[in-house]
Parts: structure tokens; C-alpha cells; sequence
């Protein structure tokens, strides 16, 4: 047994995509004659629905004794304006697991290039990895509702910064050896905290890493004029947020690209970053491949299969370069049929 999985569908395409990467796993571990477990569990807003609860302690459990967390996708209009929202659920699984660094890469593949929607010679050769801190920050502090008044507080502790820019730094040294690190230090106090942390924790450990920083605003700019300029991007919880969505398009299509977060053990909670999208779910339209390169990411963080997971990313360029595909990116496969071709591409 090579490890137990906590299987989170969700809602809406979530449990489309989440069936695909199941069948993948499945077919890419009896390739090398390895077994996994999954445990599917409740959660989002189908928890809601049955239990009253995102996150029900059941599959909290789970989650904690599990060696993986794979996850559909959360939310639709059907929980808007809820007093419980899915979205809940997401925050206390990422803070009951202590993932705090959230690990975007973003790579627009060879031929891919005419999908994206910037430029051919701007969207080539982009490859950058955006590390967001995860559990900090304006989603996590302490909020007041109102109609005339609300406000929501951004804290940040050193080591909360330190921890999270050590995990950029590293993965800096495994790549191509530079960090851009985000924040709005001309205005945020946080931030002034955030940069002064990283320089300290750059100077002590990691001065063999290029390091430079970025307002955030310049960012938004400079990530669509030449993203293929950019490493590792280092930034906070809301920055990284909407920055990783941004970016999550210069591939073509937001269904193209993974996450992982990881904390400070093995177990980490693998996602694709687009959402639940309930105007195409059931149809067969949703792009299995960010979901797919989230589980071929578990394999390598978590499971420690690096060969497993190269394999499933091989088979998904294989398939990609082979004109197969979503709607989203030209192709005319549903997203089942895409998941068995690279089933057989295996």
C-alpha cells in the first residue's frame, strides 16, 4: 500500500474531475504494481446538504489520519447568501491539516502557446511557480459584519512569513534559482513585516538565491507584459490569490492548472484551482487535466512516487500534443473521454 487518500469530490464539476484523476491514480499505480486507498468523503456544499456542516467531523478525521488530501472543487450559487458557506470548509481543512504554503505552477506547454491569450512570443517559454502563504492574512483574521460599517483585520507574525519564504527559497534552489517576492510595502504595514522577514531569512540562509521584490500592483502588470521572466513568485495569502488566477490563464484555460499545500510533514491537500462551476457541471465539459496534475503532484509531495507522477504528467503532454482535449482549449473530447485516452497513453 503505497498510501491512504482522503477523497474529497465536492460539488458541481468537482466530482467530474475528481473521477477522473481517481481512474488515473488507479491506472498509473497498477502500472507499477502499487496499490492506494481512498476514503470518499462529504464535503463543501454536498456536507451542507447532508449534514448541516462543510466540514463534518467525520471527514476531518479522515483528512488528518489519511497521508493525502485530493479535492474536487467547492461552492455554487445554490449556498449563496447561506449563513454556512462551502468555502468554510476550505478554510478549516487548510487550517486543520497546517497547510500553509499553497504551490502554483504555471507553464504554458510547447504547441500550446496559440491558446493563451496574450501574444505567441510573450506567452512562450513561460514557467513560473507561485508560492502563496496559505493560513494568514485578511481570511484569516478577525472580521465585523455590517451594512454601514465592516472590516476585516491582516495579521502576520514573522514566523508565519518565515516559513512560507523558506518553502519558496528551497524550491528556488530546485529550479532556476530566483524568488520574486510580492507585497505593498509602500502602504501595508504587513507588508513592510513581510519584506523585512524574507530579507532576514534570504541574508541568513538563502543567499545563493537571487532575490528581488515586487509591489503588488507592478506585479498584476508585469505578469501579463512578460511572465516568462518570473521564477518562483513569493506573496501573501490575498495577493497570491488573485495573482495565481491571473496567471492560471496565460496557459489557455484556468482547467489547465494545479495546486498543492503543503505544511511542515508529508500530508498535503491537492487541488485544481478552479472552482465548482456549476453553469457546465454534468455536461461533460469540465478540463480534467489541473485535477490530474494535482494528483500526479501528490504522488511526487506526498506519496513519494516522483515516478508515478512523471509518468501522468508525460501522458497528459502526450495527450496534449496529440490535439486532445476540452472545449476550453479547441478540443473536442468530453472530459471522460480525454481521461481514458490518457489512460491509455500510460
Amino acid at each position: 500500500m503505497v498510501g491512504k487518500i482522503a477523497f474529497l469530490p465536492g460539488d458541481g464539476v468537482g466530482r467530474e474531475v475528481a473521477g477522473a484523476a481517481r481512474k488515473v491514480l488507479v491506472a498509473a499505480a497498477q502500472k507499477y504494481g502499487v496499490s492506494l486507498e481512498f476514503n470518499e468523503c462529504v464535503f463543501g456544499g454536498a456536507a451542507i446538504d447532508e449534514c448541516g456542516d462543510p466540514l463534518p467531523e467525520q471527514t476531518k478525521t479522515v483528512c488528518l489520519e489519511a497521508d493525502a488530501v485530493l479535492l474536487g472543487a467547492v461552492g455554487g450559487p445554490k449556498w449563496d447568501g447561506a449563513t454556512i458557506r462551502p468555502e468554510q470548509g476550505l478554510l478549516g481543512l487548510r487550517s486543520a491539516l497546517d497547510v500553509y504554503a499553497n504551490l502554483r505552477p504555471i507553464q504554458v506547454a510547447k504547441g500550446m502557446e496559440g491558446f493563451s491569450p496574450l501574444k505567441k512570443e510573450i506567452a512562450t517559454d513561460v514557467d513560473l511557480l507561485i508560492v502563496r502563504e496559505l493560513t494568514g492574512g485578511l481570511y484569516f483574521g478577525k472580521r465585523e459584519e455590517g451594512m454601514d460599517t465592516a472590516r476585516d483585520e491582516c495579521l502576520y507574525t514573522r514566523a508565519e512569513v518565515t516559513r512560507v519564504a523558506r518553502i519558496a527559497f528551497e524550491a528556488a534552489r530546485k529550479r532556476d534559482g530566483r524568488v520574486t517576492s510580492v507585497d505593498k510595502a509602500n502602504v501595508l504595514a504587513t507588508s513592510r513585516l513581510w519584506r523585512n522577514a524574507v530579507n532576514e531569512l534570504h541574508e541568513k540562509d538563502y543567499a545563493d538565491v537571487k532575490l528581488d521584490h515586487m509591489l503588488v500592483d507592478a506585479m498584476s502588470m508585469k505578469l501579463i507584459q512578460a511572465p516568462s521572466s518570473f521564477d518562483v513568485v513569493l506573496t501573501e495569502n490575498l495577493f497570491g490569490d488573485i495573482l495565481s488566477d491571473e496567471a492560471s490563464v496565460l496557459s489557455g484555460s484556468i482547467g489547465l492548472a494545479p495546486s498543492a499545500s503543503l505544511g511542515d510533514g508529508r500530508r498535503g491537500l491537492y487541488e485544481p484551482i478552479h472552482g465548482s462551476a456549476p453553469d457546465i457541471a454534468g455536461q461533460g465539459k469540465a478540463n480534467p487535466v489541473g485535477m490530474l496534475l494535482s494528483a500526479a503532484m501528490m504522488m511526487r509531495f506526498s506519496l513519494d512516487q516522483a515516478e508515478i507522477a512523471s509518468c501522468i504528467e508525460n501522458a497528459i503532454s502526450r495527450a496534449l500534443a496529440a490535439g486532445r482535449g476540452t472545449g476550453d482549449i479547441g478540443g473536442k473530447d468530453s472530459c471522460m473521454s480525454l481521461t481514458d485516452y490518457i489512460c491509455e497513453t500510460l
